[in-house]
């Protein structure tokens, strides 16, 4: 096994393809063994040859993409964890995606627990400081398209009471400003979000804190959106997750 994964390494080294001869020397294994292998990982997929050379196959580079998409994961769960600790409240990470409402991330301490989603986050857009930060983000058109499929309904007492209201709100929502909701869609919990876009990727970083700490939901969201800025550089590929 040790011995396939140095030649698939230095196979991934070669992106015009490299022979069995030259594979064999720079791994240090005799031609025969080489030979073996390399007919071994061409069989399985990880290797394909066309005209004496040797390049990766399908199954290495579906290796490869789940890899780098667990690294990506990886980078920000790590960024929610520490923006988590430093500011004390839970971090969401959510993108609006085909569609839909998706919660990517949540990053949360038994002492700072994450809101109960009590009620489906994707078809309550309109009640919470995640949805409502990501429609705003959107035209006009797909915000239609979505409330077509996901009405305005009560959460609690409340949330906004209808779609025009709320498309009211949406268009009156600054680029860059925290959107901000205040048991809307958890009586005792208030929430802000803060807007991300890369490219044409709609996504945002989100607090919840008791109502009874709604003086510090302004404070902390404005030092979460200083955090995502300072490192939103290197998270710009891997907030697609």
């Amino acid at each position: 096994m040790q011995r396939a994964m140095r030649l698939l390494e230095r196979v991934a080294e070669h992106e015009y393809g490299a022979p069995a001869k030259q594979l064999a020397r720079e791994t240090g294994l005799a031609l025969p063994t080489a030979y073996h292998l390399l007919r071994t990982l061409v069989h399985e997929g990880y290797l394909r040859r066309e005209k004496g050379l040797f390049f990766l196959g399908e199954a290495a580079e579906r290796l490869s993409s789940r890899e780098a998409q667990q690294k990506r994961r990886s980078t920000v769960v790590d960024a929610l964890a520490r923006w988590r600790d430093a500011i004390g409240v839970p971090v969401y990470y959510a993108m609006y995606r085909d569609g839909e409402i998706e919660v990517m991330c949540v990053s949360d301490t038994p002492g700072n627990p994450a809101v109960e989603e009590w009620a489906d986050f994707r078809e309550t857009a309109h009640a919470h400081a995640i949805g409502q930060c990501l429609l705003s983000q959107l035209d006009e058109e797909a915000r239609r398209d979505h409330l077509d499929r996901y009405p305005v309904r009560p959460v609690t007492p409340y949330t906004v009471r209808d779609g025009n209201a709320l498309m009211k709100r949406l268009e009156s929502m600054r680029r860059i400003a925290p959107v901000v909701e205040r048991q809307e869609y958890a009586l005792g919990t208030v929430c802000a979000a803060i807007p991300i876009t890369v490219g044409t990727t709609a996504a945002t970083m989100a607090i919840s804190l008791p109502l009874q700490q709604a003086d510090r939901l302004l404070p902390a969201a404005q030092r979460l959106q200083d955090e995502v800025g300072r490192l939103l550089g290197s998270l710009a590929i891997s907030i697609s997750i």
